[in-house]
């Protein structure tokens, strides 16, 4: 049923503007430069737009319509949306602010909405939204323009955002990381669409492998978020960042989205019960999702395979937070190396390659470790700068995705780590830039590796 917003032949921007920089403008020319089927604009004013026809409503357009997006003000929204219905539209983006977000008033025009849609096969996202983002189909009704917001590349991550500032700015953060992402929803005050939905058809489409949410408080019933969190998440990881877990930060939370945040706790709760990970910061939200560009792994033992000692006791310690199993070496495992290695190398674990490493003692580190049956992933630290540390560090990294178990790097540093590593993320190896983080990632993977087992 929410296909269309992803993927229609054919759009209508009602409200539709010719003038630069204004919402209706910039949404319009999102879809005429990048959407590969039919754009129609609507507008009362039918002066032509870009050399296109302009369309005094949706009901005088000839063709059929799979998705609107609605960008004129509040109060002339019932009467479009009424049209949008009456033409059969499946699929409405609402983008106009001034709902129950604003209160007593606002409320009651989304009511009416409400009522509007009410028995119809016409689904609403928002009101008080940016809407979509499909990398592949092209669909963008991100009324920021490409010039000040970047669109991230193709990927397997789905991005749901209850906000479309915080939304918008990931997105930008994304462009720049160069993480890709398949699908973005802002869903705003869900006044039809919620987070349960989008959640359920993210769950079914095969080109999301990671589900990522920024939640300010749940729109649907609580039993529907629970049953549709326990269906998908023995599917694929879903990963969720909720704000709105402090007393102030609660009220925040009603006066953006007229959404009830909650209690934390009970929401941490949900979480645990359903398999969902839970994310403290936007940061972690996507460095867990990173992560999952690799195997699941079937145990907590990791090993930290580093070429500096102090990345590797800050990595130690977040293993020990985490309550991540660091165990030593077997003797027969470090017995096999110490017969390749000059007798400096530590052979604990942290095992420390040392200041003068090479690509080829992180091959074979890497290889005996993975090999033994004594681990189930690897953290590698690699500090490009070292010297003697060749740029084929990365084919040898990319080399042991053979054995089908987590990798996940660390490096810090300016150009010329920045060069190496969006190698590896280019070959679904992530890196971090701290070792804490690369830590709390892999543990993101033991999480959901655990409750697959339950």
């Amino acid at each position: 049923m929410l296909e269309s917003f992803f993927n229609p032949k054919s759009v209508a921007i009602i409200g539709a503007s010719r003038t630069p920089n204004k919402l209706g403008y910039v949404i319009f020319e999102n879809f005429i430069k990048g959407f590969g089927g039919k754009v129609y604009p609507v507008n009362v004013d039918t002066t032509p737009i870009s050399g296109r026809e302009v369309f005094p409503s949706v009901k005088k357009i000839p063709d059929k319509i799979d998705l609107a997006v609605i960008v004129i003000p509040a109060a002339a929204v019932p009467k479009v949306l009424k049209e949008c219905v009456e033409k059969k539209i499946e699929s409405v983006v609402i983008i106009s602010a001034g709902f129950a977000e604003i209160g007593k008033e606002g409320k009651m025009l989304e009511e009416k909405c409400k009522k509007i849609i009410k028995g119809s096969k016409t689904r609403v996202l928002g009101p008080n939204v940016i809407g979509v983002y499909d990398s592949s189909t092209n669909v963008d009704t991100l009324f920021l323009s490409r010039e000040r917001m970047g669109r991230p590349k193709q990927g397997s991550i789905s991005f749901i955002s209850q906000s479309g500032a915080v939304g918008s700015t990931i997105l930008d953060w994304l462009s720049e990381e160069k993480i890709g992402i398949t699908k973005f929803i802002s869903y705003g005050n869900a006044m039809d669409v919620n987070e349960s939905d989008l959640i359920e058809f993210l769950g079914r489409d095969e080109k999301t492998k990671v589900i990522v949410v920024y939640l300010e408080g749940i729109k649907s019933e609580g039993k529907k978020f629970i049953e549709t969190l326990k269906r998908v998440t023995k599917i694929k990881p879903v990963i969720i960042l909720k704000s709105g877990k402090t007393d102030k930060g609660i009220k925040a939370v009603a006066s953006h989205t007229g959404s009830l945040a909650g209690s934390a706790k009970i929401y941490s709760s949900v979480f645990k019960q359903t398999g969902v990970i839970e994310a403290n910061s936007w940061e972690e939200l996507f460095d867990f999702a990173r992560a999952f560009s690799q195997p699941v792994p079937k145990k907590n033992r990791v090993v930290i395979i580093t070429d500096g000692g102090g990345f590797g006791v800050l990595a130690t310690d977040e293993c020990e937070r985490q309550k991540l199993q660091l165990s030593e070496p077997s003797e027969k495992l470090k017995n096999s190396l110490k017969n390749k290695f000059p007798p400096y190398i530590i052979l604990h674990n942290p095992i420390d390659l040392t200041g003068d490493a090479t690509a080829e003692r992180y091959r074979i580190t890497m290889e005996e470790c993975l090999r033994s049956g004594e681990y189930d992933g690897v953290i590698a630290i690699t500090l490009f700068q070292v010297p003697t540390l060749e740029e084929k560090i990365t084919e040898i990294l990319i080399e042991m995705k053979k054995f089908k178990k987590p990798i996940l790097c660390c490096a810090t540093g300016g150009r010329f780590t920045k060069r190496l590593s969006s190698i590896l993320e280019g070959n679904s190896i992530p890196v971090y830039p701290a070792p804490e983080r690369a830590v709390r990632a892999f543990n993101s993977l033991v999480k959901y590796a655990t409750w697959l087992k339950k």
